[in-house]
């Protein structure tokens, strides 16, 4: 499932719930684009739900750890506790329901008067890619006091490959070819990253000096420090937030939500705003 064309990824929204267990096998990426079955059904929306909020329902990459019961119990009992004035709008959205809280709630790395929203996601994932338009256009409009941060997820070796050509970009100051990964990974059915890493590093390379970057910057940005940092810090990230699904937003470093919670991708750029507007103004 993970590696198909974007346009049939969409089609089975609807059905499907991607697992960190179910991420594709990195070796032959190119030429192997079979799906693998569903990890298993999205749960159901409520039948009032738009054909949209609906679709919402499945449109994340989500773990199937035994535990994930557990810690959502555990979350929904400490919601219970939360003092009114720490949850949102009366009636617009329901703790627990909407979204639940990080606790304990991790600091963020932004100047004061400024709220973070970290978008965890996975080049990977048709779901995220899906969810790109909208973040872009929301973007061009957001409140300046939001800082907008994107954190690629670091379950296993496909997605740690990814991260690596994520933050590459980064040091190079090429974000602009991020749309072409998710189109390569997608709608190529490349997924850049192979069984071993030099097999991955040569693989991300060629794509890179064929999109304007040449060997020497994409080999010194591998190798840099600054690479490697951020990708220990991603990883630990991926375990304070402890992601189960992607796309997933936190809000300055207190609340999770996605897409389903949300009710559909529009609903979710409403309620980041409301989250963020709410953390302003404490």
């Amino acid at each position: 499932m993970i590696r198909l064309p974007v346009a049939l990824g969409l089609i089975l929204l609807s059905i499907s719930a991607c697992a960190r267990e179910t991420a594709p096998p990195v070796a032959q990426p190119a030429t192997d684009a079979a799906a693998a079955p569903p990890a298993g059904a999205a749960p159901a929306a409520p039948e009032a739900q738009t054909d949209e909020s609906a679709q919402a329902t499945a449109s994340q990459e989500s773990t199937t750890e035994a535990n994930a019961e557990d810690k959502r119990d555990v979350t929904l009992e400490r919601l219970a506790a939360m003092p009114s004035d720490q949850q949102l709008p009366a009636g617009k959205w329901k703790p627990g329901v909407n979204y639940t809280p990080l606790v304990p709630a991790q600091p963020t790395n932004v100047q004061a008067g400024k709220v973070e929203v970290v978008e965890v996601f996975w080049f990977g994932c048709p779901h995220c890619y899906a969810l790109e338009p909208y973040i872009s256009s929301w973007l061009k409009n957001k409140p300046e006091y939001i800082e907008f941060v994107k954190l690629p997820v670091m379950w296993g070796p496909v997605h740690r490959a990814h991260a690596r050509l994520f933050y590459i970009l980064e040091t190079l100051n090429r974000r602009d070819l991020e749309p072409k990964v998710f189109d390569t990974i997608h709608n190529q059915r490349n997924m850049l990253a192979a069984s071993d890493e030099q097999a991955t590093r040569k693989m991300q390379q060629d794509w890179a000096t064929a999109n304007g970057i040449s060997a020497a910057d994409f080999n010194k940005a591998w190798d840099s420090f600054s690479v490697n940092s951020a990708l220990q810090r991603a990883e630990q990230l991926t375990q304070r937030y402890r992601v189960e699904g992607v796309p997933m937003i936190v809000v300055n470093g207190k609340y999770k939500t996605d897409v389903g919670q949300a009710g559909g991708p529009s609903q979710l750029i409403s309620l980041i705003n409301d989250l963020a507007a709410s953390e302003r103004r404490r």
